[in-house]
């Protein structure tokens, strides 16, 4: 029997990939009064956990015919031993397996920004499956041209075509982006997250050029063969990889999130815009989770101008789905290599893309649930948390920082705030997040078990916003005891 991955003591411990942990560099020393403190509070957090969820304890332990006993081994990533198992999700609202009530600023990392089974999302996919059924036939629906409009009012682009995945949006946009530009490399910047990219996987390595980040599963190539390097905010280093004249394509997020939350310095997004079109290198903006910023994300809020824009997971509602944007340029461009078979086995698309029941989500999820007037609310509770967390961390003197991008916040173990993926990586700290999870859960709150990221929804309320702030003082205190 394979043992189980996680934390807790684990004989896998070691191999895990833990998202936001720099394995390949010395992690800054976080500051915490006692350390010893901190591990005895980690011990009485964990002692907590199993006991208010034994249910999910038992349900984690006879999993025995999946892979680390959880769906997906991120799973794991949970803190406390195991991952708690759901009975129930609505709206911000998860009631565990136990029936443990639990305030979700989690949210399934970006995944149910619209709320768990918004209301209007629920009947579209209802209606799709039963009153007018197939789920999934390979033939178009009115729904796709509606969204793709509508993807246009807010992003921007004018052609669209739908996958399951941002990871799949990405890939195949890369793939494009190769074939029009006539060039074979990709330039990413350091610990920016594209989902489950290949050629994206990449940090700046110790001689500057690119290398694999760490726990990387088994790559194909040396990532040097297809990927230059940059660093976040160091428009030096992205003239660097773009001088060798054979980068396709840039791909990034607006403000990079799955490190933790880095936003762009002032001019830096410009400047890589006018870097690339001197360079003759295509941009790709990925607005996966930073669609967190409004209703047209990062790019119509700080007038992006993107060749190629991805977007994924939210617009669906929780129903699979992503999509990729490009311009009418390229369009042109792609119509011009008539040898690549995008109609059949060209390397973009699948069979599940598109179709009828995610299409729907996607117009419900957009025209009804995801409004202007939703992110208004957000974005306006977001502030408020980011307000509760500073006032903490300034009473306390903590040598820590928040940092907030529209409906997203993200709270550091470190002060100033990292400018970079390299520097947001090496300020991690697995001791002190755990404790805040646990701490946080325990007492009824979900954050995002692969950072410290909470997401507001359209129906998260200003008493769940205090309610965290209390409960982060309470924690914040507890560890700083003498």
């Amino acid at each position: 029997m394979l043992a189980p991955l996680g934390r807790g003591g684990d004989p896998w411990r070691d191999c895990t990939i833990y998202a936001g942990q720099n394995l390949d560099k010395e992690a800054i020393p976080v500051p915490v009064p006692d350390r010893s403190r901190l591990n005895a509070l980690v011990e009485r957090e964990r002692a907590t956990f199993q006991t208010r969820t034994p249910t999910s304890r038992a349900s984690f332990e006879r999993a025995d015919h999946l892979l680390g006993r959880v769906p997906m081994t991120w799973m794991n990533k949970w803190s406390g031993g195991h991952p708690i198992y759901l009975a129930q999700a609505h709206g911000n609202r998860i009631i565990d397996a136990d029936g443990n009530e639990y305030v979700d600023f989690a949210l399934g990392d970006t995944g149910a920004m619209a709320g768990h089974s918004p209301e209007a999302t629920v009947a579209a996919v209802q209606e799709r499956i039963g009153l007018n059924g197939g789920i999934t036939t390979m033939l178009p629906t009115d729904d796709a041209e509606w969204v793709a409009a509508d993807l246009t009012r807010r992003f921007g682009m004018p052609l669209w075509s739908f996958s399951l995945t941002a990871t799949d949006a990405n890939r195949w946009a890369l793939r494009l982006a190769r074939l029009v530009t006539g060039r074979d490399k990709v330039l990413a910047f350091s610990y920016c997250y594209h989902g489950a990219v290949d050629e994206t996987f990449v940090i700046t390595g110790s001689n500057g050029e690119a290398d694999f980040r760490g726990g990387n599963v088994g790559p194909a190539v040396p990532i040097a063969l297809t990927t230059r390097v940059a660093e976040f905010n160091d428009l030096e280093s992205v003239e660097k990889a773009l001088a060798h004249g054979d980068v396709a394509v840039l791909i990034t997020e607006p403000a990079l999130t799955n490190i933790g939350i880095v936003l762009p310095e002032p001019g830096f997004l410009a400047g890589v815009r006018e870097l690339c079109d001197k360079y003759g290198t295509l941009l790709l903006i990925d607005e996966t989770h930073t669609i967190s910023a409004g209703p047209g994300g990062c790019t119509e809020l700080w007038d992006l101008r993107p060749d190629i824009f991805v977007i994924g997971k939210s617009i669906g509602g929780g129903i699979p789905c992503g999509a990729y944007g490009i311009t009418d340029e390229i369009a042109r461009k792609i119509a011009d290599h008539s040898e690549a078979d995008l109609v059949d086995v060209g390397g973009v698309g699948g069979t599940l893309a598109g179709n009828a029941m995610s299409t729907a989500a996607m117009r419900a999820t957009l025209g009804d649930v995801l409004t202007d007037e939703a992110f208004e609310h957000m974005i306006g509770l977001a502030t408020h948390f980011r307000e509760g967390v500073e006032g903490v961390i300034t009473r306390h003197s903590m040598p820590w920082s928040i940092a907030q991008l529209g409906a997203r916040t993200e709270y550091r173990f470190v002060d100033p705030a990292p400018r970079t993926g390299s520097e947001s990586a090496a300020a991690h700290d697995d001791d002190l997040e755990e404790y805040l999870h646990l701490f946080m859960a325990n007492r009824g709150v979900l954050m995002t078990p692969f950072h410290n990221m909470a997401l507001m929804c359209p129906t998260t309320t200003l008493a769940d916003v205090e309610l965290h702030t209390a409960l982060f003082e309470r924690a914040v205190t507890e560890l700083m005891e003498a």
